[in-house]
């Protein structure tokens, strides 16, 4: 039976370095796309919209609507990939505990 000093530290080193890796995923980008690169968006690892590029053709071509749902898509796909990458590296982490709560 683990020693419970062993499993308080334990618990608190994953939170030290979720921390840690919280601070750094929070500086990284991540793009996501749509329409065939018509629409980019990148967000940092909070979620939070730091560019958005529509190709200056776009505008030439389609309506508000399909603009609207390109952009949409496209902070979509850039916030699966910051869930991704947090995703991946709890599961590092915590060994793939799958603990609950955590994805």
């Amino acid at each position: 039976m683990p020693n419970m000093f062993d499993m308080i530290r334990q618990a608190h080193a994953l939170k030290e370095k979720m921390a840690e890796f919280q601070k750094s995923l929070e500086g990284q980008s991540f793009t996501g796309t749509a329409g065939e690169g018509a629409v980019s968006v990148t967000l940092n690892g909070k979620h939070e919209v730091q560019k958005v590029v529509i190709q200056p053709e776009v505008l030439k071509t389609i309506d508000a609507e399909k603009l609207q749902n390109f952009i949409q898509a496209a902070v979509n796909d850039a916030g699966q990939k910051v869930n991704e990458k947090l995703k991946a590296e709890v599961s590092k982490v915590t060994g793939g505990l799958g603990l609950p709560g955590l994805f």
